[in-house]
């Protein structure tokens, strides 16, 4: 068969994908794009070719609303505190089941990864449990002679109690991949440090850590791509209030699709996916392996 016909045919298998790729992601993508510069509403989608476009007023009209200001801050708030939160946590754990649990180190492994798979549904009644006013952490820090906030009903409590949950929930991930890494570590490299004195502290931040950018850039990406885009927290728990304290940036996005400014909303759309971008160029410069 010649290299032409051997070409013809594998594009003959690959058309059904090429062409549910191109109508199902394509297409809705560059349509997202144009309906970002223009003024579409629920109310055009009868008559689409009567939308006026718009340009950049979109995006001047987000930067302009105080309201989507506060969910960029918010959304903020929640990545700053967060990543280091859920990746410190993961990379304690992980460093634990490396080195001092190796028994019932596959159990622990089930158990902190069990929260990634389980229904946020679940987690938020769980965690309302903990954090209603007689919950389970106010009954602690009543034991202890501590009065406990309404945490999700608190405009300085609300935010850090999604972050806690969001780090529970999220660590599990963060762990396996930190616990891949540390096995893939030479044990030769501790050993002949060991043999010239270092201490545990010295051989973790001058040879683990070191060997362990590339799995440290992997996770941070993976977590701040979902946190910047956070959403199921706010929506299950608070609905982004009180006061639009836990209001996150898609979520406001998702609330313009829901009023109908569908320009509006995918100009606001946009906005997070360039921050995500910029986030992730970031990362990729900093923590990228050193020669």
């Amino acid at each position: 068969m010649s290299v032409r016909r051997r070409s013809l045919v594998a594009w003959l298998f690959a058309l059904p994908f090429v062409a549910g790729f191109g109508l199902f992601m394509v297409v809705p993508l560059v349509s997202s794009v144009l309906m970002s510069f223009t003024d579409f509403r629920s109310s055009d989608v009868a008559t689409p070719w009567a939308v006026d476009f718009v340009g950049l007023r979109q995006y001047a009209r987000l930067f302009a609303d105080p309201v989507f200001r506060r969910a960029l801050v918010n959304t903020g708030y929640f990545v700053l505190l967060g990543i280091p939160l859920t990746m410190g946590v993961a990379l304690l754990l992980a460093v634990a089941l490396n080195t001092g649990i190796t028994r019932f180190r596959t159990a622990f492994r089930v158990g902190f990864y069990t929260p990634v798979v389980t229904s946020v549904v679940a987690v938020a009644v769980v965690w309302r449990f903990i954090l209603q006013p007689d919950g389970l952490l106010n009954r602690v820090l009543g034991g202890l002679g501590i009065v406990g906030p309404d945490w999700l009903h608190s405009t300085t409590w609300a935010m850090p109690s999604l972050i806690a949950m969001a780090a529970w929930r999220n660590m599990g991930t963060l762990m396996v991949i930190f616990l891949a890494g540390l096995q893939a570590v030479p044990p030769e490299l501790g050993e002949a440090a060991t043999m010239d004195g270092a201490t545990a502290w010295q051989r973790f931040r001058r040879i683990t850590l070191p060997l362990l950018r590339p799995t440290l850039l992997l996770g941070a990406v993976l977590i701040s791509v979902g946190y910047l885009q956070f959403f199921e927290e706010p929506f299950v728990m608070t609905q982004g209030g009180p006061l639009n304290s836990t209001l996150s940036a898609t979520y406001f996005t998702y609330h313009q699709f829901g009023f109908g400014r569908y320009g509006f909303a995918a100009a606001a759309s946009y906005v997070v996916f360039v921050v995500i971008a910029a986030v992730s160029l970031l990362q990729f410069r900093l923590l990228r392996a050193k020669d």
